[in-house]
C-alpha cells in the first residue's frame, strides 16, 4: 500500500468512527425524545414532533448511506482496488479522492452519469 492510500485509509477510518458515534448518539437522542413526547401535547405539538422526527430520520439515512460508502471504500483498500473507477477502470485523480475519499467514479464517469440522470 502506498503513502497516499494509507493516508486515505486513515481519513476514512476517522470519518467512519465519527459517523458511527454520531449515529449512535442521534439514535439515543431520537429514542429519548420519542419517549418524552409520547402522550403529551395537542395535535399541533404532535405535527411539529412528526416533522422533527422525519427530518432526523432523513439525516440519519444520509449518514447511514455515507457510512456504507466509507465501509465500501475501506473494503476496496483491503482488496487493493481503491482509487479505480468502478465504471471505466481508470485511476481516480488524487484530488478527487482527497475531496471525496469514498468516491467510486472518476470525474468523467460521474459527469456522464449526472447528465443521464443517474
Amino acid at each position: 500500500m502506498d503513502d497516499f492510500t494509507r493516508e486515505m485509509e486513515a481519513k476514512l477510518l476517522a470519518e467512519r468512527d465519527e459517523l458511527r458515534k454520531k449515529l449512535d448518539s442521534e439514535g439515543d437522542d431520537f429514542r429519548s425524545e420519542a419517549q418524552a413526547s409520547s402522550g403529551r401535547g395537542d395535535s399541533s405539538d404532535l405535527a411539529s414532533d412528526e416533522g422533527v422526527y422525519r427530518k432526523m430520520e432523513a439525516l440519519n439515512a444520509m449518514d447511514a448511506k455515507k457510512l456504507k460508502a466509507i465501509e465500501n471504500a475501506l473494503k476496496r483498500i483491503s482488496d487493493g482496488k481503491y482509487g479505480y473507477c468502478l465504471q471505466c477502470g481508470k485511476r481516480i485523480p488524487e484530488g478527487r479522492l482527497r475531496a471525496i475519499p469514498e468516491a467510486v467514479l472518476c470525474v468523467d464517469c460521474k459527469a456522464a452519469n449526472e447528465r443521464i440522470g443517474m
